[in-house]
């Protein structure tokens, strides 16, 4: 399995790169990728969320009836949940969402999205590329060259490059990553995946381990 490698204006360099099969042409696992994107926005949550309960509200603790005689319910303070202003019953409370998953079961969840990308034709392959300055017009003109402008796109370093990184942050739909810090959400959530040439074999070496 190969891929042509591309230069900043688009055009086909004539080299290619070696794709591997157990990376880049498996069967995709769509419940590995599930899991692993459930991971991921679980860890975003803040788990902030508390509601009061009946022994945190503030107020009269006065029974508001006799126990027996009344005909009606059986009432105690006014900090009961059937009152407005009162407690709340099984509400939420502040609490951690991450979960655990294996290695081997996130490694399978980031081949299965690549291998699907693979199938529908959005992934390319660029030379690499340093920029001299952050500049985010040099940037726009290589999302043109390779029409990507607008479009949602993921590229892939094979090392920090603080240039590329900079000259990209302005730009809401395009994304610039490590290859050792991408997840599959950030795989699903790009429409079209640019590796830079020197990131391929670093990052098939990477699922490998």
């Amino acid at each position: 399995m190969e891929l042509v490698v591309l230069n900043t204006s688009g055009k086909e360099t004539g080299r290619k790169v070696t794709l591997d099969e157990t990376v880049f042409g498996i069967e995709p696992n769509q419940h590995a990728v599930y899991l692993e994107v459930k991971q991921y926005l679980a860890a975003q949550r803040q788990g902030t969320h508390k509601a009061k309960e009946r022994s945190e509200i503030t107020a009269s603790t006065k029974k508001l009836k006799k126990q027996k005689g009344s005909g009606s319910a059986r009432y105690g303070d006014i900090k009961s949940p059937t009152f407005r202003g009162g407690g709340r019953v099984f509400g939420p409370k502040p609490r951690d969402y991450r979960f655990k998953l294996n290695k081997a079961l996130k490694r399978l969840a980031k081949k299965s999205v690549l291998s699907q990308k693979m199938r529908d034709n959005s992934i390319r392959v660029l030379e690499d590329v340093s920029l001299n300055a952050p500049k985010t017009k040099d940037f726009i003109t290589l999302l043109d060259a390779l029409t990507l402008n607008g479009k949602k796109s993921l590229f892939i370093l094979p090392e920090a490059n603080k240039n590329v990184y900079l000259s990209s942050r302005n730009l809401p739909k395009t994304k610039v990553m490590n290859f050792n810090e991408v997840s599959s959400y950030d795989l699903v959530n790009a429409g079209e995946i640019v590796f830079f040439e020197g990131a391929v074999e670093k990052f098939q070496e990477n699922l490998k381990k």
